[in-house]
């Protein structure tokens, strides 16, 4: 497949199974005998979220809610929900399904939001963590990988809505 953009293969599709795989047993494992409504951020958490719910062997309720803060590959700062999730949260054990935890200011509203509606405890499961670009104080409760500085694309996540079904993690080179 030709890109229109250089591309480096950092993470492999196998790899990539076998974390989500590994994190759905520990989330089930964490979850059992509890109520757990999971909640994936749109777009960027669509594939790994699809993936991941299925390795979760709990009746589970789900939705999707859409929080923006990016603009190409910058960070805008202001995070903008476009779309929110119509799950009643309150007193409910809530997982949100990030992509990436980057700046941690779209995950850190969404969590506090949760919390305002009641619910009972929300947790962060995030399929990359990137701590080094940290400007809020949050941590993924759960995640399948930390990677360093380097703007990647491939399993959900894209560079201007490109390279979302890729299989696998790349960077990209500008």
């Amino acid at each position: 497949m030709e890109h229109r953009h250089k591309l480096v293969q950092m993470i492999s599709a196998e790899k990539i199974a076998k974390a989500v795989a590994e994190l759905g047993k520990t989330l089930t494992a964490d979850y059992a005998g509890k109520q757990l409504a999971v909640i994936g951020v749109l777009k960027g958490s669509f594939v790994f979220m699809s993936d991941l719910v299925r390795k979760i062997d709990l009746p589970i309720t789900l939705d999707f809610i859409s929080a923006k803060s990016y603009k190409g590959t910058v960070s805008v700062g202001a995070v903008n929900v476009k779309m929110d999730t119509e799950l009643d949260v309150d007193k409910k054990n809530v997982l949100l399904v990030e992509d990436i935890l980057d700046t941690g200011r779209t995950l850190s509203v969404l969590k506090e939001t949760m919390l305002a509606r009641g619910a009972a405890d929300v947790k962060i499961a995030a399929f990359m963590d990137k701590p080094s670009r940290r400007a809020i104080d949050i941590t993924a409760d759960y995640k399948c990988f930390t990677i360093d500085d380097k703007f990647v694309v491939g399993y959900g996540l894209d560079y201007d809505e490109y390279y979302r079904n890729l299989d696998y993690i790349a960077e990209v080179i500008l």
